[in-house]
C-alpha cells in the first residue's frame, strides 16, 4: 500500500491495487497497521450521481475518518477546522474512485463532504469515534468563504443539508 502525505498534518492518502480476475476483483481497504488508527465504527454509504453529502463533522467525540470507494467516484473534499493547524481554514479535494484505488485519511478537526460523480456511488467509511446525532454540524457545502470550486451548479441535498450553516456562524460556535 502506497502512501501520500498532504501538506495537511495527519491527512494522508492511501493507494492500494484492485486484484482482478474472471470472478470479480478484489482489494484491501485498510490495514490498522499501516494507518496507525484503530477504525471503531464503519459505515456505508451510496449516492446517486450529482448527490452532494456534507460538509460535516462532529463537534464533540471529533472523528477521524477512513474513506474508501468500492463502486463509483467521487470528489472528496475536506476543510482543516483545526484552530491550531497550519492549513487552518483550507480545502483539500481528491478523486476517490473503485478504479484509482485510493483511499483517504481525515484527522479529526475536518468538515467533510463529497460528490457522487457516477450513477452509483458506494462509500465506507471506518471511523475512529461513534456517531453522535447531538454532536453533528454542517456547513453549507456553496459558502463563498470556503471557496469550494465544486463541478457541479445544482447538485441533490438532503433536506438536513439544506439547513446547514454558514461558515463564519460556524467559526463563532
Amino acid at each position: 500500500m502506497k502512501i501520500t502525505r498532504t501538506k495537511f498534518k495527519g491527512l494522508n492518502i492511501f493507494e492500494s491495487k484492485n486484484f482482478f480476475d474472471n470472478r470479480g476483483y478484489f482489494r484491501e481497504l485498510s490495514i490498522e497497521k499501516t494507518i496507525k488508527k484503530k477504525l471503531i465504527f464503519t459505515v456505508v454509504s451510496e449516492s446517486k450521481k450529482n448527490v452532494l453529502r456534507g460538509l460535516h463533522m462532529q463537534r464533540k467525540n471529533k472523528q477521524g475518518k477512513y474513506l474508501s470507494v468500492v463502486k463509483g467516484k467521487i470528489l472528496d473534499v475536506v476543510v482543516d477546522c483545526r484552530k491550531n493547524s497550519s492549513t487552518f481554514g483550507e480545502n483539500y479535494k481528491i478523486i476517490l474512485s473503485q478504479k484509482n484505488s485510493k483511499s483517504i485519511y481525515i484527522p479529526p478537526g475536518f468538515l467533510h463532504g463529497f460528490l457522487g460523480l457516477e450513477y452509483e456511488n458506494i462509500v465506507i467509511y471506518g471511523c475512529t469515534e461513534y456517531r453522535n446525532k447531538s454532536s453533528e454540524i454542517g456547513v453549507i457545502w456553496n459558502d463563498p468563504d470556503l471557496n469550494i470550486s465544486w463541478p457541479v451548479k445544482k447538485p441533490i441535498i438532503s433536506i438536513k443539508d439544506k439547513h446547514n450553516i454558514s461558515y463564519k456562524k460556524f467559526l463563532k460556535l
